[in-house]
């Protein structure tokens, strides 16, 4: 049976409308930071760069869902701050995930072994610039040691990090800030200081 004209009008709509909707949603993926669209979850993450933690499937993110920020450690250092501070501020993001991890490299080493190795590859370390992309964006005084800043306990790391930027003067206050510990033997976060495994593996007198 011959379908009416205005039928196939109808169905060139449909089309052309979800073309057009696709297009736009395109467009405005392109230009967010232009056109003031924030990251779908409104969310910064702030995690370790270790191969091994898969932020989005761990947190059940999508692409755009979020801001990731990924550095040795997961470390809230000055470089964190002024990011989480300029996303806060002026990209609406209102929420702050960090993820730090067991078994992480950080943990690895003393301070004093990775000063001794880094001395060992590029010897006197006092005239050795710890900002030599942005000179101008200075640690201050701060030395080598204090630059690199290994972990000895995870949990009480992430907890920390966590207060350092609820306490932060440049995040504003409603800003939610939540720190989890990923168990890279489980596959799963938890909430710093919250081992399952000790509990449940321990006798209650």
């Amino acid at each position: 049976m011959a379908t009416p004209d205005h039928e196939y009008k109808h169905d060139y709509d449909r089309v052309h409308e979800a073309v057009d909707e696709r297009v736009q949603r395109r467009e405005d993926w392109a230009r967010r930071r232009r056109e003031g669209i924030p990251t779908d979850e409104n969310l910064l993450v702030i995690a370790c760069m270790d191969e091994r933690i898969p932020v989005e499937d761990a947190l059940g993110l999508s692409l755009g869902d979020a801001q990731i920020y990924r550095n040795a450690g997961g470390k809230v250092t000055d470089d964190v701050i002024r990011s989480a501070a300029l996303t806060t501020n002026f990209f609406d993001t209102d929420e702050i995930i960090v993820i730090n991890h067991t078994d992480c490299g950080m943990m690895s080493a003393s301070d004093e072994a990775v000063v001794s190795g880094l001395q060992t590859q590029a010897g006197d370390l006092g005239g050795v610039d710890l900002d030599p992309s942005l000179p101008e964006l200075t640690i201050g005084g701060a030395g080598i040691e204090e630059w690199v800043k290994m972990t000895d306990d995870i949990d009480e790391a992430c907890a920390a990090q966590v207060e350092h930027l609820r306490s932060h003067p440049l995040i504003p206050d409603d800003v939610t800030i939540t720190g989890y510990v990923y168990e890279v033997e489980s596959g799963e976060l938890r909430r710093p200081g919250e081992r399952v495994a000790a509990g449940v593996n321990t006798r209650v007198e």
